[in-house]
């Protein structure tokens, strides 16, 4: 696993549409439980290179239930975003994660995590990614169909800020994919 992610921090596949130059920003271990699959690092995580480390990643752990220090405990939880460096900043937020991150190492790094209980696809992305046809015609469908995609797999929505109003049309989110993703999570942890 190292030797991979050592070679992932030099990745340079992306350079020429970058708004910075390439800084792979992911944290995983051949032990890590929950892998954590977003969309890419916005902003502030570009800055600090440390995973989840904006109010998305404050929402995140809220979610889980879990403090920081399991959060980034990489024997409990793994975080291999769809794209692995910021993409730049679009008309209405942050440019979609750039596809050759996916494309090129999410197998390689699925061969070295042997020890995956859960995978959580947060954002469309990540879900159309990972689930294909099986995904439903929106998010809100997939997420609030979240069952059908157990054991493997938990979709939730982006825990940004800007999710907000979806979050309060869809009280159902909270009232019961919240506490059964906290459940599931302890389970593992």
């Amino acid at each position: 696993m190292k030797k991979l992610l050592d070679e992932i921090s030099e990745c340079q596949l992306c350079k020429d549409h970058l708004p910075y130059l390439p800084k792979p920003i992911l944290a995983l271990s051949a032990q890590s439980k929950i892998l954590i699959i977003g969309q890419a690092p916005g902003q502030k995580v570009q800055d600090t290179g440390i995973p989840w480390n904006d109010k998305s990643g404050d929402e995140l752990r809220l979610w889980l239930g879990v403090n920081k220090q399991q959060f980034y405990d990489t024997r409990i939880f793994g975080i291999m975003p769809m794209g692995f460096c910021y993409p730049g900043k679009g008309k209405s937020g942050d440019l979609p994660p750039r596809p050759e991150c996916a494309d090129t190492w999410h197998k390689r790094l699925f061969s070295e995590l042997k020890n995956v209980e859960l995978i959580l696809l947060v954002g469309s992305y990540a879900q159309n990614y990972y689930l294909k046809d099986h995904a439903k015609n929106t998010l809100t469908e997939t997420v609030s169909n979240f069952k059908e995609y157990l054991p493997r797999y938990f979709p939730l929505v982006h825990p940004s800020p800007r999710n907000g109003i979806w979050q309060k049309k869809n009280a159902w989110f909270k009232k019961d994919v919240i506490p059964e993703l906290q459940r599931l999570t302890h389970s593992i942890i």
